[in-house]
């Protein structure tokens, strides 16, 4: 177990360094306005000296050895044009509580609406065929969800969602933390995705597990069925859902690029928008590390939790697959 660990970091780490540099070469190849906040008025000596004194006339290499350094000491420099001279570290940690807040929210709704329904869908489908209503209406939603590129429904969701709650309390226009209704929508909409996918495994893995010999063996044996689908199919189906729940925890707590700048929520993704138009060169490569590390930590916590939780899964011989 400590070796299978140990390899998943190694593989981790591996992996977001070459994001990191392949981020940073690329941003490198980027017009240098996005590293002053007044380029329109600066003569190209004062622009030379300017890259000189950010260390940007310096061999590429030496460059991404110096920006690594600072990463470990918890310095992800300055922004230049969205807040001058402001520390990056300090601009995030004042937007991602915020999202956390709103990400958090959205998976335990997801998760509270999701599970229920691939259960329901589950059983549905493993009845007669008077009976698969669940599994029907379950299909469709997912269809939908899955199908539909999520920027249309989150639109759809923003104009009749809104119209339906004014027609019993008068909503702001933007987004206020203090009060609780505009909450509502922004949160419904990070939701879908996590509901749609919880709901189309569940049904899948328990519909496999219902068919496997122990299932088989626990009915003949007089199990009451309420019992066999909590402690039996429902317990094994559940165990490689938890390999991906803590990605899309992660990924849906930094927040959503669309939802956050379509109503205006003060968050991380409102704020990468803001800073990509802008051209904000630095921020924007801070941001994407954060992506990217929040990523992969969310895999990598998944392969761990699956390991701990399936006794099935084999880590000690050559060559053994999961």
């Amino acid at each position: 177990m400590t070796k299978y660990i140990i390899g998943r970091i190694l593989r981790s780490v591996i992996t977001l360094f070459l994001i990191i540099t392949a981020v940073f070469i690329l941003l490198r190849l980027m017009p240098v306005e996005g590293y002053f906040n007044n380029y329109e008025k600066m003569s190209p000596t004062q622009v030379r000296v300017g890259l000189a004194n950010l260390g940007l006339n310096r061999p590429i290499h030496i460059q991404l050895f110096t920006f690594l350094k600072n990463i470990l000491g918890g310095d992800l420099g300055i922004s230049n044009r969205y807040r001058v001279k402001y520390p990056i570290i300090r601009l995030i940690a004042s937007k991602m509580p915020l999202s956390v807040e709103i990400g958090l929210m959205a998976v335990c709704l997801g998760l509270a609406a999701g599970i229920p329904l691939g259960i329901l869908m589950s059983r549905s489908a493993r009845s007669g065929s008077r009976l698969k209503l669940w599994d029907k209406i379950g299909t469709v939603v997912v269809v939908l969800v899955e199908a539909i590129p999520a920027s249309v429904y989150y639109l759809f969701i923003q104009i009749y969602g809104t119209e339906l709650l004014n027609k019993f309390i008068p909503l702001p226009t933007l987004f206020d933390r203090s009060k609780g209704i505009t909450w509502a929508l922004p949160v419904v909409s990070l939701s879908l995705g996590t509901m749609a996918w919880c709901a189309m495994w569940i049904r899948r893995y328990m519909v496999d597990e219902s068919t496997k010999d122990y299932v088989m063996l626990a009915r003949a044996k007089g199990v009451p069925a309420s019992a066999i689908s909590r402690s039996h199919i429902f317990r094994n189906a559940f165990v490689p859902i938890v390999q991906g729940l803590p990605s899309m925890l992660l990924l849906t707590l930094v927040g959503s690029l669309y939802v956050e700048s379509r109503y205006s929520i003060p968050g991380m993704g409102g704020l990468l928008v803001d800073v990509i138009k802008r051209q904000d060169n630095t921020v924007v490569q801070a941001l994407v590390l954060v992506y990217s590390a929040v990523s992969i930590l969310g895999l990598l916590l998944g392969d761990i939790a699956m390991a701990l939780l399936d006794p099935r899964i084999r880590l000690a011989g050559k060559g053994e697959t999961r």
